[in-house]
């Protein structure tokens, strides 16, 4: 018989990174009792983003955030939408590049996830932000 839970949560960030999330996904998948199935994770924002990366090193993601720096400038003259400052459409730009959204394996009740393998939340713009997240896990 299939199961659905639900879970939300709230992350502050303290501007322009990446927090690293799978612990959150871990205990809800836990929490939910199911052994296995999918787990779905979204982010509720615009400006803001999800992404699968390696989890052992933080230098892959000094590498990302150098790399969007580089093709996603803040401040370009011919953004028309800055209501928000220099980073508000870059930081737009930057999340339909990356993800909204991630579904990963549930198996034996655990996060499927690779190794090295780590969940974070990008946070695209310069001052700090309160994100929301929901988890659904479905499976047996």
């Amino acid at each position: 018989m299939d199961m659905l839970k639900q879970k939300q949560f709230s992350v502050i960030t303290n501007g322009r990174s990446t927090i690293n999330i799978t612990r959150d996904i871990e205990t809800a998948i836990h929490e939910s009792n199911i052994k296995n199935g999918l787990c779905h994770v979204f982010i509720h924002h615009t400006s803001a983003s999800l992404i699968i990366t390696e989890n052992a090193d933080s230098l892959v993601q000094e590498d990302l955030a150098f790399f969007m720096e580089k093709l996603v400038k803040d401040g370009d003259p011919n953004y028309i939408h800055d209501q928000e400052g220099p980073d508000d459409m870059s930081a737009h730009i930057r999340s339909v590049l990356t993800q909204s959204e991630i579904t990963i394996p549930v198996r034996h009740g655990h996060c499927g996830l690779g190794t090295w393998q780590g969940v974070f939340l990008w946070e695209h713009r310069t001052h700090p932000h309160q994100r929301q997240i929901t988890i659904t896990i479905q499976g047996e």
